[in-house]
């Protein structure tokens, strides 16, 4: 996903990105320790992106995931931290013995 910003600031986000870093809580869970790691999500696609008020989107992606709202905030938020937080997701996965396809 290409998004840009007001101040001018786009970023790419790919689509695995985004769904593993799903604000929902079948992803986040509902407090600290809760998460769970998303594995196998290489291949996924967004289907389907639907706007939430005027300050989010919800997208359908190909897993059938479709809980997550990314407000503008948090997409921005994801682009800022893009690098450090794909980062850490492949060190969890490594940790985890698990892998992205």
């Amino acid at each position: 996903m290409e998004i840009a910003f007001a101040d001018g600031k786009k970023f790419r986000l790919p689509y695995e990105f985004l769904r593993v870093y799903s604000p929902s809580a079948e992803v986040r869970g509902h407090g600290p320790g809760q998460e769970v790691l998303q594995k196998g999500k290489r291949e996924v696609e967004i289907r389907v992106l639907e706007p939430v008020g005027s300050y989010a989107v919800q997208p359908t992606f190909s897993d059938s995931h479709a809980t997550g709202i990314y407000s503008w905030q948090y997409l921005y938020h994801l682009g800022e931290k893009q690098d450090r937080l794909w980062a850490e997701y492949l060190e969890k996965l490594s940790k985890a013995g698990a892998s992205r396809d």
